[in-house]
């Protein structure tokens, strides 16, 4: 059944968010003009002949999940670097609040709010909680040769700031490594929200997780939607997105192929655009080619047919 079919109110509709939208409810406190928390518009990237992202506009706002999705090579870590600061873009706008930024460096990134969390996370293992929490920002007491640093108040803010964000560890003094990889991950997104970041951007966090532990970190990032962070989650798991997503901007290949708003799209329809009835039309002749595979070979040919089916229109 085609989209417009099993969603007739959306058939004459634009599904790709225009920046009317976007802008809707949301300005400068100051000048009470509207504007982004941080917005890209028709960001590109190239390396050399290489080109690794192009034509990429998307927006972030505070208390909202904008979420990044495309299989390996579809220029999700480039798109990551240029927001915080690794590298420079070579075509289109980058802003934050209104302003267009060339980010030099993370620390310039930091400094605008912006804090990457990513997946291999910089934790020292043996480490304890308190201390990883704080480490290379650590809290002193007293002057000159009698300065050191203050345990104490570092051990109470590592509690409060977890127990803020629902995570209730009994003992700060554990080491880091004995957390889960769920666990490790929400120490490092409370961590960012302690130290200021207004934009969280969470790269493929539960990639190496189990149901389980994927379900607290959905939950800590709607947690720090809810505190007012604009928050980038980078997946290449629609299931994982769709529950926590405001907007779901997808690349395939360096290049924006859809940028919706959640009322726009269902489940079903973001799982056709990432799994790619192209894709699936090639396996199915490859598949003819090499003779044999029947029963694959139909199933493979519908559900490219179904894909083909959901997508949603632009």
């Amino acid at each position: 059944m085609s989209t417009s079919a099993r969603h007739p109110e959306r058939e004459d509709a634009g599904r790709h968010i225009t920046n009317e939208v976007l802008l809707q409810n949301e300005s400068d406190p100051l000048t009470d003009r509207p504007v982004h928390l941080l917005s890209l518009e028709q960001v590109g990237k190239h390396y050399g002949n290489i080109i690794a992202l192009r034509d990429v506009t998307m927006a972030v706002d505070n208390g909202r999940v904008t979420c990044v999705l495309g299989d390996n090579g579809a220029g999700k870590s480039t798109l990551i670097k240029i927001i915080a600061g690794l590298h420079q873009h070579d075509e289109g706008t980058f802003s934050i609040m209104g302003e267009p930024r060339k980010l030099t460096s993370p620390r310039a990134a930091l400094d605008a709010g912006i804090a990457a969390v990513y997946q291999d996370l910089a934790v020292v293992s043996l480490m304890p909680i308190w201390r990883n929490f704080f480490l290379g920002s650590e809290l002193t007491t007293g002057v000159g040769p009698f300065r050191r640093m203050d345990v104490q108040r570092m051990k109470q803010i590592t509690k409060k700031e977890l127990a803020d964000m629902g995570i209730d560890l009994r003992d700060v003094e554990q080491p880091i490594g004995q957390l889960s990889g769920g666990e490790r991950q929400c120490v490092a997104i409370a961590r960012a929200v302690y130290f200021g970041a207004k934009v969280l951007i969470l790269d493929e966090p539960t990639a190496a997780l189990g149901v389980k532990q994927s379900g607290v970190v959905l939950r800590y990032i709607l947690q720090a939607r809810d505190r007012g962070l604009g928050v980038i989650f980078i997946t290449h798991n629609p299931h994982h997105a769709f529950p926590v997503g405001d907007r779901f901007l997808l690349l395939k290949r360096g290049r924006s192929i859809g940028y919706y708003d959640k009322k726009d799209i269902t489940l079903d329809e973001l799982t056709a655009q990432m799994a790619g009835g192209a894709e699936l039309a090639e396996l199915a002749h490859e598949l003819e080619q090499l003779g044999g595979h029947g029963d694959t070979l139909e199933a493979v040919k519908a559900e490219a047919v179904a894909v083909e089916a959901d997508a949603p229109r632009a």
